[in-house]
């Protein structure tokens, strides 16, 4: 089927004037987007990760065994494996930047992402971080775990705004009213747009749209058919745009009054297990941090993790997480873990409870105690 449509795809577009193919092209991505869904049997939506059991652990971890590939099954694309596995087109392009994002072949191990530093916010309501694309909720009524979905963020002529907010509101097949702003600009590429957009497939707000308490209407949102793809890229106007299912599935969970934390975190630490794991991601469009002083942010976390001024890390390792940006943590710090308290020695007397403690000298206890290392 998907095979049939991009052949389809390339016969038709060579035919038509610019105006029609636009419209062929969205036609045939209305269909790949309901095949995908069909051929996945509906399966997209959160991953749930259990978080860490040890107090102060916070990188989580899809496949404990390691092995975080899919092996492609019938020539397709790179966005549909995003769709598939709830990830989005940035994402998993950097994880696999060799690849051709517009045809993966039979046979061809796509890399996925396995593990996951949490941002550095309260583990309550909702995290997202734009840096990574990526939304962390945690359900109050259940301890232990976290839901996390891609997202697309802001323009960046229309920044997704940071901060702490709240949800304020609610709603299913909404309609959208464009801001004059917007209707100017659609009008200006020639894509003129009504006062009021009604509930639809064509509705870019989607089946559900929960309202955060900022000025300007900002939304966690789904996306209509023609903007599925457009998930974990810079491309709203300044909204926060999910998959269908997964706003779908986030709305039935969240309640109203929900904290909603917008962070801007591209370089993560976290423990588990004593390693300490660094994630790094590209800058933004229109932001550029550098390699130097992404290395100051990365070191004053890996100081401040580790507690310690000069700690001794995998520079090696750092070196190469700083370069790749490809979002997937990386070790670079091991830490002793702590010994527990040692039992004192049972005494003489407890041992031999007849002997003479005035001939016998007395047992001594060996003193526990804990120790770090480097």
């Amino acid at each position: 089927m998907k095979i049939f449509l991009q052949q389809h795809h390339q016969d038709m577009t060579s035919l038509y004037t610019p105006t029609q193919k636009t419209g062929a092209i969205n036609i045939l991505a209305r269909l790949v987007f309901f095949s995908t869904l069909i051929f996945m049997g509906g399966n997209v939506g959160a991953t749930t990760y259990q978080l860490p059991g040890t107090p102060g652990d916070t990188v989580l971890e899809q496949f404990p065994n390691g092995d975080a590939t899919a092996t492609v099954v019938a020539d397709e694309t790179l966005l549909d494996m995003a769709l598939r596995y709830t990830l989005g087109q940035t994402e998993i392009i950097k994880l696999n930047p060799k690849m051709d994002r517009w045809l993966i072949k039979k046979g061809q191990v796509v890399r996925l992402p396995n593990r996951r530093v949490l941002p550095d916010t309260p583990h309550n309501g909702i995290t997202l971080n734009i840096s990574e694309f990526r939304m962390y909720y945690y359900p109050p009524g259940q301890q232990g775990e976290v839901m996390s979905f891609a997202h697309g963020i802001g323009r960046q002529d229309w920044k997704t705004p940071l901060g702490k907010t709240t949800v304020i509101r609610k709603v299913k097949d909404p309609a959208w009213h464009p801001p004059e702003t917007i209707r100017q600009e659609h009008a200006a590429n020639g894509d003129p747009l009504p006062e009021i957009v009604p509930p639809g497939p064509h509705n870019p707000l989607g089946t559900r749209a929960l309202y955060l308490n900022l000025p300007g209407e900002y939304r966690i949102h789904g996306t209509d058919v023609d903007k599925i793809y457009g998930i974990g890229m810079q491309i709203t106007h300044g909204c926060v745009r999910m998959y269908p299912e997964d706003v779908e599935t986030l709305y039935d969970v969240v309640p109203i009054g929900t904290v909603v934390y917008i962070v801007k975190q591209p370089i993560k630490v976290g423990w588990l297990n004593n390693v300490l794991y660094i994630e790094a991601h590209p800058d933004l469009e229109g932001e550029e941090m550098g390699q130097e002083q992404r290395y100051a942010v990365a070191l004053n976390l890996i100081q401040k993790a580790t507690k310690e001024e000069m700690p001794e890390f995998d520079q090696k390792a750092l070196n190469q997480a700083l370069k790749d940006l490809d979002g997937e943590p990386v070790a670079v710090y091991e830490r002793v873990p702590m010994m527990e308290p040692q039992e004192a020695a049972p005494s003489q007397e407890e041992v031999f409870p007849n002997a003479n403690p005035a001939s016998e000298p007395a047992g001594k206890g060996s003193p526990g105690g804990y120790y770090r290392g480097t």
